[in-house]
């Protein structure tokens, strides 16, 4: 009897999926043969990214004058796509290069976290310009009052906790889930969906959560929150008689919405394309949420640079020193 006992409690252990050490990433599978190819825009646009990026950050932190809200601002939103950018094009140069595709379950999971935690926070940064262009066009005369750099950083600090209140439970329900013999994700780097699809249990609960903080929690908030200040600017600039007052007052906006519109575009157009693109080949889907996590960390820092003359006039200055 004990032995027969003993026997099926054997079995019963055997039959538990055993927690795995280990997934593979993949990379962009129908593409391996032109994948050294692929990792060439890869690593010109992080490059890219971390040296305007960086500017950005020393041009402010040395220039006394630009200790000012909307530049504390550039600095966060920099942040942001430094530690994204890193998060991702390190580990797909590693598989493209030197197939190097395990990743630890730690590894993947804490990958998940910041990527989607840096993009709240850039949602949050977003909404924050948007509420300084509001407050710089209808309350000039209190600007410096209402926003001071003491709120930026209470703002900042109120974001971050925001990003990890409901990004945080997304590793923690999928270091709950069982995950079967196929450990293998088609992708450069731990997407939360794709990590999802290979759990053998059910996560209903962690698709809805993710569901809920990437399109509700975040962007249907945040984008609801811009409207109504954009709605409340041009009511106020449709108020002034000068067509020049016009002009100068939308003119100061044009950086911010230039850096929302790539940013929330290449957002939406990942995950439309995601959920009703079921005809788009995976390679294409790999490829697009690798430019979403790309392509704004390093076109954001060139518009600045572009459009606000005071940084503009600072990076002059010491690209001609050296």
């Amino acid at each position: 009897f004990i032995r027969r006992h003993f026997t099926h409690l054997m079995a019963a252990f055997n039959l538990t999926p055993p927690r795995p050490s280990m997934f593979i990433l993949n990379g962009i599978p129908g593409l391996e043969a032109d994948e050294i190819w692929i990792s060439i825009p890869f690593f010109i646009f992080y490059i890219i990214s971390l040296l305007a990026n960086f500017m950005i950050l020393f041009i402010v932190i040395k220039e006394q004058t630009l200790h000012k809200p909307m530049y504390l601002l550039f600095c966060m939103l920099a942040l942001t796509g430094i530690i994204t950018s890193t998060c991702v094009v390190p580990k797909a140069l590693c598989i493209f290069w030197f197939h190097f595709k395990g990743i630890t379950v730690d590894g993947c999971l804490t990958q998940i976290f910041f990527i989607n935690a840096i993009g709240v926070m850039q949602s949050a940064i977003l909404v924050t310009m948007a509420f300084d262009r509001y407050v710089a066009i209808c309350h000039p005369l209190r600007y410096t009052t209402i926003l001071t750099n003491g709120r930026i950083a209470l703002l900042g600090l109120l974001g971050v906790m925001r990003s990890v209140v409901l990004v945080l439970p997304l590793p923690l329900l999928l270091r709950l889930l069982p995950f079967c013999a196929n450990l293998i994700i088609h992708h450069t780097y731990c997407e939360h969906i794709a990590v999802v699809k290979l759990s053998c249990g059910d996560s209903t609960v962690s698709r809805m959560i993710y569901s809920l903080v990437g399109t509700f929690m975040t962007v249907g908030v945040d984008l609801t929150l811009i409207g109504l200040s954009y709605g409340l600017i041009l009511k106020a600039v449709f108020s002034i008689s000068s067509k020049k007052d016009h002009q100068k007052a939308l003119n100061t906006c044009t950086t911010h919405i230039c850096v929302m519109v790539i940013s929330y575009s290449t957002f939406l157009f990942t995950i439309l394309t995601h959920r009703f693109g079921q005809s788009i080949p995976a390679h294409v889907h790999i490829l697009l949420a690798n430019l979403y996590l790309l392509v704004p960390p390093m076109l954001n820092p060139i518009i600045y640079g572009v459009k606000t003359k005071q940084i503009r006039d600072k990076m002059r200055k010491y690209t001609c020193r050296m």
